[in-house]
């Protein structure tokens, strides 16, 4: 994984809650024909909550080189060989162009378009200002403006849930692999976790399939209480408070209780120490041990999955771990143990870190981990289900910036239909 660093390249502070990865290039080719592959430009494109098309494109300008700008492998590529660091000093001007707040240097924003004109909707300070229309990527920016997603996205909501419902899997998913930026500037993610999702799916088989000699391996497990007790102490304290999964329900059928789900926090521990950190720990690994425990469909496997997988880091980790979550969530039980799991992060974690939630949320929604309508209820009551009622209520305080853009969002794509 590429080094992290801030947004705001000026800004020192090593805590600055806002990073992306460094760029990486790779050159290619010699001669006429060498060119410059930048390797990660999708994940900074993604940081920014910016299409990769405008990235590319206005690395294009200021060098004057011919770029591509919709690859379908995710390749993106700039004409003749240029210096990582030469293309990082570009971005920064393109941060400051397209990407910060005029007012606050925020650059928690979102892209308008309308009328000829490009706004920046500034969540933070609330302030909207223009973007210079003279700059040679406005033009490309107007002459490109993206169809709406929304509706979109709830075509391949449905068609998810009919091909669920139906059992049948052709392999290829609803998108068609491009990034669509949508109108206030988020981006419209193509199902690349379609490859995990078969690679899950086929591993899962093999497993069940795979015959396994009595004598090669021992599956008894002690149940016994003082066994239990005793495998649960071995447990690091952050985790003995993480899995007090009080107000929880046990599950409908009875099954696992807090025993299979201590197994799992317990063996992703020692992976992560193993692997020299909780994201070197695989997902599809992590979804055969659920499945081997025979919770990977079972809603509190989300809250284990949270309180273990994530920490100080969440919006770094949120995407790494988006195919996996995307396969084990599929109902709205599902989503609210996801929820659930992350107000219990966040209360761990301390009041100074409940205005990520805003953050969070975004990456939920923009990765298909939540949907609109769970969000907009999860966000009207508090619940005292995962953490206590005083908690719930902050956390949620924290998250009305948000859900104050759900709601504009919703209501401005009314104000257009009409």
């Amino acid at each position: 994984m590429a080094a992290l660093v801030n947004v705001r390249r000026d800004v020192s502070d090593n805590f600055y809650r806002y990073k992306m990865e460094r760029i990486q290039t790779k050159i290619e080719g010699k001669g006429n024909g060498i060119k410059t592959v930048v390797v990660n430009l999708s994940s900074v494109a993604q940081s920014l909550a910016r299409p990769g098309s405008y990235l590319i494109k206005y690395f294009g300008f200021e060098l004057g080189a011919q770029t591509n700008i919709d690859p379908a492998d995710d390749r993106w590529i700039i004409n003749g060989a240029h210096e990582a660091n030469k293309l990082q000093e570009l971005l920064d001007g393109f941060i400051s162009k397209f990407v910060l707040c005029k007012k606050c240097k925020n650059p928690e924003t979102d892209v308008h378009i309308k009328d000829g004109h490009i706004t920046l909707d500034c969540k933070a300070c609330g302030q909207r200002t223009d973007v210079d229309l003279r700059l040679k990527l406005s033009g490309f920016i107007l002459k490109n403006v993206p169809k709406k997603t929304k509706k979109d996205k709830a075509e391949r909501k449905a068609a998810r849930k009919a091909k669920q419902n139906g059992g049948k899997d052709n392999g290829s998913g609803e998108e068609n692999g491009s990034d669509q930026p949508s109108p206030n500037g988020d981006i419209d993610i193509a199902s690349d976790d379609d490859a995990l999702t078969r690679k899950i799916k086929k591993e899962a088989q093999n497993l069940d399939s795979k015959p396994v000699a009595d004598k090669e391996v021992e599956w008894a497990v002690d149940m016994s209480e003082e066994a239990v007790k005793a495998r649960q102490q071995v447990l690091p304290d952050e985790f003995k408070a993480k899995l007090v999964l009080n107000g929880e329900d046990e599950d409908e059928d009875g099954e696992g209780g807090n025993t299979v789900y201590d197994q799992l926090a317990d063996w992703i521990q020692t992976e992560a120490n193993a692997k020299g950190g909780v994201d070197n720990v695989d997902d599809v690994e992590i979804y055969l041990k659920a499945k081997e425990l025979g919770i990977e469909a079972k809603h509190r496997t989300l809250i284990v999955l949270v309180m273990t997988l994530f920490n100080e880091n969440i919006f770094s980790q949120i995407p790494k771990r988006q195919g996996m979550l995307k396969t084990m969530i599929t109902s709205e039980r599902h989503e609210k143990a996801l929820l659930g799991g992350t107000e219990k992060l966040l209360a761990e974690l301390g009041k100074e870190h409940y205005d990520k939630i805003v953050k969070i949320l975004q990456l939920y929604y923009h990765f298909d981990l939540a949907s609109e309508d769970f969000l907009k209820k999860w966000g009207a009551k508090s619940s005292k289900r995962y953490v206590d009622g005083s908690t719930s209520k902050k956390i949620r305080k924290a998250a009305e910036p948000f859900m104050t853009w759900l709601e504009e969002a919703e209501s401005e794509e009314d104000s257009d239909e009409e």
